[in-house]
């Protein structure tokens, strides 16, 4: 009988690491061009991320960086090859299929892309939108207390819950980009994606707000593939780099293997 009750468990616990082994993102061979005659944007780039590490892109400009994440995600469509977003394959999957899998990623932009005219609180209901309860739940004044209070609570994670009623366009940028994060968690994703998140703001305000954002994704486990021109954010908030040069990978290592001068030379 012990045994027999011993092998759920041990079966449990091998299908536990077996998901966790799972990567939450695997693209492989992806091809990109815009235009018959312009040069490929990407060629023949593989890209893995695994459940709860986090991922940072290199390269200058024109790389392929941004245009490599949105393949990622089918926002735009690769010429070639083949993507699997948290186990399911992309290619061919409906609109329906395709917006519910894309609720469970959470998107970071260097444009914190808030409503201006709305509260603080009001963006961050708006991370929940994917959950069904409809349009009254995306604003404070009309959403269920539950919601008001698990968004109250994202800001304060942030440090930002005593700005829950102001306007979204009174707040300082760094402020703005705490309550897009704030939203980003609100939406429960198992994987966040961020293009150069933290760009448009000065270096202190991106330093502390860059920490912040990658300490709250691994205190919850979250997957994080993010983009950036900041060597120095690139080593101290990832676990491996992946590098392109004109639409190819040129490096893909640990980043603790790596330095500020190794890496400044892919710029050149």
């Amino acid at each position: 009988m012990a045994l027999a009750l011993a092998l759920p468990r041990e079966t449990a616990a091998a299908a536990e690491t077996a998901a966790a082994a799972e990567p939450v993102l695997r693209a492989r061979g992806l091809h990109k061009r815009f235009g018959v005659e312009g040069p490929p944007v990407l060629d023949d780039v593989d890209l893995q991320l695994g459940r709860g590490e986090a991922l940072a892109l290199l390269g200058a400009n024109g790389a392929g960086k941004s245009t490599l994440l949105r393949c990622c995600l089918r926002l735009v469509e690769p010429d070639q090859g083949r993507i699997e977003l948290l186990g399911e394959p992309l290619t061919g999957l409906s609109r329906g299929r395709l917006r519910r899998l894309r609720a469970r990623v959470g998107f970071v932009f260097q444009r914190h892309n808030l409503v201006p005219r709305l509260s603080a609180l009001s963006n961050v209901l708006h991370g929940a939108q994917a959950r069904g309860d409809g349009p009254l739940a995306w604003y404070a004044p009309t959403a269920p207390r539950r919601l008001r209070e698990e968004a109250l609570a994202c800001l304060e994670r942030v440090g930002l819950a005593r700005f829950a009623g102001q306007r979204a366009a009174s707040l300082s940028g760094g402020q703005s980009q705490r309550v897009a994060i704030a939203r980003a968690l609100m939406q429960r994703p198992e994987l966040v994606v961020a293009d150069e998140p933290v760009a448009s703001l000065d270096p202190a305000a991106g330093e502390e707000v860059m920490a912040l954002f990658v300490r709250l994704l691994r205190e919850e486990g979250i997957s994080l593939l993010f983009t950036s021109h900041n060597l120095r954010h690139a080593l101290d908030h990832s676990d491996r780099l992946v590098a392109l040069r004109a639409g190819r990978v040129e490096l893909e290592a640990a980043s603790a293997d790596q330095d500020i001068e190794r890496l400044r030379a892919l710029y050149d």
